[in-house]
């Protein structure tokens, strides 16, 4: 009898039978997603160029519907989002490694966490090319422009340097939380706000966010959702 053969085959049976056991664990049948695991596929998602890609394609379709519908509306508007729509936070998303502490300072000499609310006083977001172009097409079509945030109104000096000096000067108007107000949703403030817009005369053709809160609550013709995986806002 030929042993060699034998002990190939048994040398590879306990090898198998080692890997089986290796990737075999005793657990709960379903759990949510892995935090650290999301982390970096929102990084690669970022990085790789898709989160790019993605911006454009919906951008590149809110200015066609805007191009096509805004000569045949009265008194035509787009409301735009801030963060993650109209100005990009991803400096402190990394920094902070996609969790949103609002307190703290934000040092930039630090290798963070940093504070949002600190972050936005300095008024240094670039801004998100893709919206930046939405806004220009809506401007040339001459298709007023109105934005509404999530940010409270002790950011609104920062908040407007910021906007005009990334390019989105030549809106007609920035609406923001009140300081000290508190909303269980998005939702439950930003769509009376485009209900008190629509009751100045003005036809919301377009809306676009990056959440599904900036964008609930009808009150506009057409809904952009802009990719962002980075973060929920409720």
């Amino acid at each position: 009898m030929n042993v060699r053969p034998v002990m190939l085959f048994l040398c590879a049976l306990v090898a198998s039978c080692a890997a089986n056991q290796e990737s075999e664990f005793v657990t709960v049948p379903w759990q949510p997603a892995n935090v650290g695991d999301a982390g970096t596929a929102a990084r690669a998602y970022h990085d790789s160029g898709a989160y790019q890609r993605g911006l454009e394609v919906v951008a590149n379709q809110a200015a066609s519907w805007i191009k096509t519908h805004a000569p045949g509306a009265h008194q035509p508007a787009l409301v735009l989002d801030i963060d993650e729509t109209a100005l990009s936070n991803w400096e402190i998303i990394v920094r902070d490694d996609f969790g949103r502490p609002i307190a703290g300072a934000a040092d930039l000499a630090s290798a963070g966490p940093w504070g949002w609310a600190a972050w936005d006083q300095l008024g240094r977001d670039p801004a998100i090319v893709p919206t930046l172009e939405v806004f220009r097409v809506a401007r040339a079509a001459n298709v007023t422009v109105f934005f509404i945030t999530g940010r409270p109104e002790s950011q609104r000096a920062a908040t407007e340097r910021n906007l005009r000096a990334v390019g989105f000067g030549g809106y007609a108007k920035l609406f923001m939380v009140p300081n000290g107000a508190h909303f269980a949703s998005a939702v439950d403030f930003k769509t009376p706000v485009r209900i008190q817009i629509e009751r100045l005369g003005y036809t919301i053709i377009a809306n676009m966010g990056d959440q599904p809160s900036d964008l609930i609550g009808g009150h506009a013709e057409r809904k952009f959702l802009l990719p962002d995986p980075f973060y929920r806002v409720p």
